[in-house]
């Protein structure tokens, strides 16, 4: 990428943290995932209003023959990062995600969501039950609610994954392994064991994927 190109596409990496090298669009999902709700401006967001016209655009676009995902995020709004998720999943357009650092709770539906996923040695993923902040009503139909809404999470990570749902549910509900909560966390290694990403790898092995298949199309 050119010096002037790179300044060009300053705004929209600031903006939106998305840029395009050459037939591959680049696309960052960071910090936590922001919904309906605003969040604290000091913390580091990805707004889903920015990423949902945004991939429809990447998939329009004859010019561009790859997307590449990059990952490095708490979670966050679960209907927003589904909504994400179920994008990604419907493109044509060839998709490869790269988890970073770390891909937490809404974040694993969009690393599987990808036609390709890889993962850092370094990185990890966290696994848990849905959970909800804020004021509860202490009834059944909350408790009943939260169940439909992790049956559908677990249904899209098995169904893009290789993972059974067996030992998915059973690592989200482990307990002693987080302080204070319920759920798991597994290094890239243990995650593609385990068949939840496809294959651990760097930034070269995502884009020498993308760049096989921009070139069968």
């Amino acid at each position: 990428m050119s010096e002037e190109l790179i300044r060009e596409e300053l705004p929209a990496i600031r903006e939106l943290g998305s840029t395009e090298a050459g037939q591959i669009h680049c696309l960052a999902i960071v910090g936590e995932i922001e919904g309906h709700t605003l969040l604290p401006a000091a913390a580091k967001t990805t707004k889903y209003e920015h990423v949902m016209p945004l991939l429809a655009a990447v998939e329009e676009s004859p010019e561009i023959r790859g997307l590449l995902i990059l990952l490095n995020t708490v979670g966050g709004d679960v209907e927003a990062g589904l909504g994400l998720a179920e994008l990604i999943a419907g493109m044509k357009t060839p998709t490869a995600s790269l988890v970073l650092g770390g891909g937490h709770s809404i974040g694993v539906p969009l690393a599987v969501a990808a036609s390709r996923s890889f993962i850092a040695p370094s990185a990890a993923m966290t696994l848990h039950p849905v959970r909800l902040t804020g004021v509860v009503i202490g009834v059944e139909q909350t408790y009943s609610y939260l169940g439909k809404v992790q049956d559908r999470i677990v249904g899209f990570i098995t169904g893009h994954s290789r993972i059974p749902e067996e030992t998915l549910t059973e690592l989200m509900l482990r307990t002693g392994e987080l302080a204070g909560d319920v759920g798991s966390v597994i290094d890239g290694a243990e995650a593609v064991r385990l068949g939840l990403i496809d294959a651990l790898g760097s930034l070269s092995d995502a884009l020498d994927y993308l760049h096989g298949r921009a070139g069968e199309r």
